[in-house]
């Protein structure tokens, strides 16, 4: 209340008691008159490079995603909003932090008028964000990543909320999210961004700063969406783990009324 930020009740939540995507949003849409939103994980700091790179990108685009890479730093003492705090964390991470790998986000920012209907997606899982990812390129919206402007700070911390202290990547609800994004194929990761926020400006990426043969693969799913046509091109570009269908198809042939489905397959989201 001190800093003017309003807290909304009433999230619906799934059965284990993680929150609903959908809903958080519908929330935030009902009582917000914000042209732009934005979703930030309990977990991340923000500096202050923050919101001006959010303006630098809403004065250029009408339309765009903006997400980016973080750094993992162990905080294990209260943070002092101090003059210089910020300066002080920036030089901690090039201490001990560690830029994470660019799987998914933990940072979203978009205007208020795009993504109006979410799937209803469990948060705390994966594949949702992955998710949000593909669907900007689906939808030609400029997929913006931002890792070299933003510096986004995650707290680590263990797993003891969840069965056996482990991560969420083999999580039942995160196979829940992997249906409701539309099958592994659709799993997209910050490589497959198409513009860049570097200190210089906002730039489309060139020829030379794709992973080849990825570009060409995300290229593809990316026009097709979810669906035969996207499966048949992971599983082109993707040999060993074609092979690994295959013989999934194979065996399923004893089983009357079962599919192989690489989507279902128990493997972890995070790739």
């Amino acid at each position: 209340a001190a800093l003017g930020a309003r807290h909304l009740t009433g999230v619906r939540r799934s059965e284990s008691g993680a929150p609903s995507l959908r809903s958080a949003f519908d929330l935030v849409r009902q009582v917000s008159q914000a042209p732009i939103l934005g979703y930030v994980n309990a977990d991340i700091i923000l500096l202050d490079d923050f919101l001006p790179a959010v303006s630098e990108v809403a004065q250029q685009l009408k339309r765009f995603l903006l997400a980016g890479q973080r750094w993992d730093l162990d905080v294990r003492d209260p943070i002092a909003f101090e003059p210089g705090w910020q300066q002080r964390m920036r030089e901690e991470i090039t201490r001990s932090g560690s830029l994470h790998r660019p799987v998914g986000s933990d940072y979203f920012v978009f205007p208020a008028d795009l993504f109006p209907n979410l799937p209803d997606f469990t948060l705390g899982r994966s594949g949702w964000d992955n998710w949000m990812l593909f669907e900007a390129r689906h939808r030609s919206i400029p997929l913006i990543d931002a890792s070299r402007r933003i510096t986004a700070i995650h707290q680590n911390h263990d797993y003891a909320h969840l069965p056996g202290g482990r991560p969420h990547h083999r999580h039942p609800e995160s196979l829940r999210n992997l249906q409701l994004a539309g099958g592994r194929e659709v799993i997209f990761r910050l490589e497959d961004a198409d513009w860049r926020l570097e200190p210089q400006g906002l730039f489309p990426k060139r020829w030379r700063d794709w992973r080849y043969p990825r570009r060409w693969e995300a290229d593809l799913i990316a026009r097709f969406g979810p669906g035969r046509l996207s499966k048949w091109v992971r599983m082109a570009f993707r040999p060993g783990k074609t092979l690994r269908y295959l013989l999934g198809a194979r065996r399923s042939v004893a089983a009357p009324g079962t599919v192989a489905d690489e989507s279902s397959s128990q493997v972890g989201i995070e790739e």
